[in-house]
């Protein structure tokens, strides 16, 4: 027995209601669709349907053999589409949420060198650090930082970014500087960082040797956008925990200055994700493979601190 063809024909019939509408849609003789369907019960030893002379009903068995049934087809298609498009040049709209920070410092500054490779896809880019809902946006990928928390999406791991301590010289000069993470829990101030849509902060992470320790401080302000969070700093509103990339240009200019060198936070994973179910075009494919080599060379994401520093007195 040709088992896919059976599937497909029992998943026509129950569709069109009727062996010679069913006939019609798959292009075949109906006794052959006939034959499928006996072939396939007769296989899993259940009667899948109901007939009368004028009408065809499905059972309990053959709704829920419908529903696998029908879900490994369109996984077939899916698959025989995908590899069919591998072939094609890729084209089309591709539509991206991203974080601000990670969009204006690596993604942005290096998109002509994607057009130029493949100049038939058009980019939609979403900017925010909100955890978009990707099936109602309609969104066919996202890139966050972080471990992702919801286990019903796809997710790809695509590089990582280390972290940096860090405040502006005139915090410094008025607070002093921290020698330990425990200082930041003292006198010293945080810059709060909020994760979208709830009033929980992100703790600053270190370890030295054998201790590790989860800071959560107190702070003046708490943001819950990267561009607003390095921001605060740079107004001396406290000390921030941020990825080497956010850093870089305000530590070259002095205007942000490395603190607790001697401590190291473990990297945040960079992944891709997609909405679950979802066909992965080429164009999608395609991107992320291009951003997993950026992300691999790209020197702010990879430095692991902003630039040499020498004690870091204010």
């Amino acid at each position: 027995m040709d088992q896919l063809s059976a599937m497909r024909a029992f998943t026509r019939v129950v569709e069109a209601g009727s062996f010679s509408r069913a006939a019609d849609l798959l292009d075949m003789p109906k006794p052959t669709v006939t034959k499928h369907i006996q072939q396939l019960e007769t296989h899993l030893r259940a009667k899948l349907l109901n007939r009368t002379t004028r009408r065809v009903t499905v059972t309990m068995d053959g709704a829920a053999y419908y529903e696998r049934a029908l879900r490994v087809l369109n996984e077939i298609d899916e698959l025989d589409g995908s590899m069919a498009s591998s072939q094609a040049r890729p084209s089309g709209r591709l539509r991206v949420d991203c974080s601000t920070s990670l969009a204006l410092r690596v993604i942005i500054p290096n998109l002509a060198e994607f057009h130029e490779r493949y100049p038939e896809i058009q980019l939609d880019l979403g900017l925010s650090d909100r955890p978009a809902d990707l099936l109602a946006e309609n969104l066919d990928c996202a890139i966050r930082g972080g471990e992702i928390a919801d286990q019903n999406l796809i997710a790809r791991r695509i590089g990582e970014m280390y972290m940096e301590t860090a405040a502006s010289p005139s915090y410094l000069q008025k607070h002093g500087v921290p020698q330990s993470p425990t200082d930041l829990e003292g006198e010293h101030f945080i810059v709060g960082y909020r994760y979208a849509g709830t009033s929980r902060t992100a703790p600053f992470t270190y370890a030295g040797g054998k201790e590790a320790h989860e800071i959560r401080g107190n702070y003046i302000v708490s943001l819950n956008e990267g561009t607003g969070y390095i921001a605060a700093a740079l107004a001396g509103l406290g000390v921030v925990q941020a990825p080497t990339f956010m850093l870089q240009e305000h530590v070259a200019s002095g205007a942000l200055v490395p603190i607790l060198t001697n401590w190291c936070s473990a990297p945040k994973p960079l992944h891709i994700i997609y909405p679950p179910n979802r066909h992965l075009s080429n164009k999608v494919r395609v991107f992320v493979d291009w951003l997993a080599v950026l992300f691999a060379k790209d020197d702010l994401i990879q430095r692991r601190s902003p630039l040499p520093h020498d004690g870091h007195r204010p």
